[in-house]
């Protein structure tokens, strides 16, 4: 048991610890003072599409495609963008590989084999918006972020750690990070 008012430096080593070795993710590292942190690393799906057989033109279409989804402006929500990656990840990508050829699914994920998919963690990744803010833990599947985790000493209100998650996805912080079904809220 831990105890109470035990820091939370130490609850997020343990929950990385945990995520490293019962269930065999790889440590990304701290991403504090490192530059450009998305919620698609592109490097890391194209290193797991690659691994898939798909040649580069498609990769490169299946980003663009996947970008696209995840883009928030005009009158497209966060929700709107969170249903549109949603489909992307469960049925693929559906690309052309050029002009009259036949398309092709791109999966973002194997959900046959899960083994097969590249399941990484990073901690304080900075993430700079209108205002920046730093996720405690994110959860990255291919290089693409699908679960964010915001700790809170033991002292401190589960409501306060649900408060401060939901506050980052307004407008006004990092809300386009969010856009890769990291939330599902309307």
């Amino acid at each position: 048991m831990t105890p109470v008012g035990e820091l939370e430096a130490r609850t997020q080593q343990r929950v990385v610890r945990h995520f490293q070795d019962q269930l065999g993710y790889r440590y990304l590292g701290n991403w504090h003072e490192r530059d450009d942190n998305r919620n698609i690393e592109t490097e890391l799906l194209t290193r797991f599409l690659k691994r898939q057989g798909h040649s580069l033109t498609l990769i490169t279409k299946a980003l663009d495609k996947l970008d696209k989804a995840a883009a928030l402006g005009g009158s497209k929500t966060l929700y709107d963008a969170n249903r549109e990656v949603y489909s992307l990840l469960r049925y693929g990508a559906r690309v052309s590989p050029g002009v009259g050829e036949h398309t092709v699914t791109v999966h973002l994920i194997d959900w046959a084999n899960p083994a097969a998919n590249h399941f990484t963690i990073a901690e304080e990744v900075t993430v700079t918006g209108k205002n920046t803010k730093r996720p405690d833990i994110v959860l990255y599947v291919n290089g693409i972020a699908i679960g964010v985790l915001e700790l809170k000493r033991s002292t401190v209100s589960v409501a306060q750690g649900i408060r401060q998650n939901l506050d980052s996805q307004k407008k006004h912080f990092i809300q386009p990070f969010f856009s890769t079904g990291t939330c599902q809220r309307r």
